[in-house]
């Protein structure tokens, strides 16, 4: 029988023994749980934690490095939010999201182009009876194989990347909470089912 791990505040309670291909045919999920700053989720098994990475918490695919989440949430000190609605609509929250994706992947180099969209915004009510707003947008990015080239024919732009960014927005304890999920637009594609487990799966919890 598979069966999936408890990791508490940062601590291992169990964990499948599993050989890291296994997740691709059988995925099996570890649940995360910070008591003390009140959020949870579920994550795939094979996934590593990166301390340092300036999140909350961060996990990633350790064969598709560009693949992973992260959990971040705002000081109650500085803002606090009551409910989601402080947010306006999903849509007005989806503009929100990307604006602070493409302030975070603002480039200085010469010949550096971003397309984004928002591809959908939703709100739901999950089982804990609270509000969730999720976000996905699509990121890629182009650059210049000679952007110190004169003539512009000789500056063509090349896709870099190609990215499928995904969000839950939830609020709690006068805090805005946000589980961020990135991943390669052709894997999303593949593991769609398994990232939307993912997003379903993130609860914020009284503190």
């Amino acid at each position: 029988m598979l069966t999936g791990g408890l990791l508490m505040s940062g601590l291992i309670v169990s964990e499948a023994n599993l050989p890291a291909s296994a997740f691709a045919l059988t995925p099996v999920f570890r649940e995360y749980i910070d008591t003390f700053d009140g959020y949870s989720f579920k994550y795939p098994q094979n996934w590593i934690q990166v301390r340092g990475a300036g999140a909350d918490i961060f996990f990633r695919d350790p064969i598709v490095l560009d693949e992973n989440l992260s959990v971040e949430f705002s000081s109650p000190s500085s803002s606090k939010y009551k409910s989601l609605e402080d947010l306006g609509s999903p849509e007005e929250a989806g503009k929100k999201v990307l604006r602070q994706y493409l302030t975070e992947f603002m480039s200085t180099r010469l010949g550096v182009k971003r397309e984004s969209n928002i591809l959908t915004t939703s709100s739901r009510v999950a089982d804990d009876g609270k509000l969730y707003y999720q976000v996905e947008v699509n990121i890629k990015s182009y650059a210049n194989n000679n952007e110190l080239a004169v003539m512009p024919q000789d500056r063509v732009a090349r896709l870099e990347w190609d990215r499928r960014y995904l969000a839950v927005l939830g609020v709690e304890n006068n805090r805005l909470y946000s589980l961020r999920l990135q991943t390669p637009e052709k894997v999303f594609q593949e593991e769609e089912k398994d990232l939307r487990r993912v997003m379903d799966s993130f609860r914020v919890e009284k503190i």
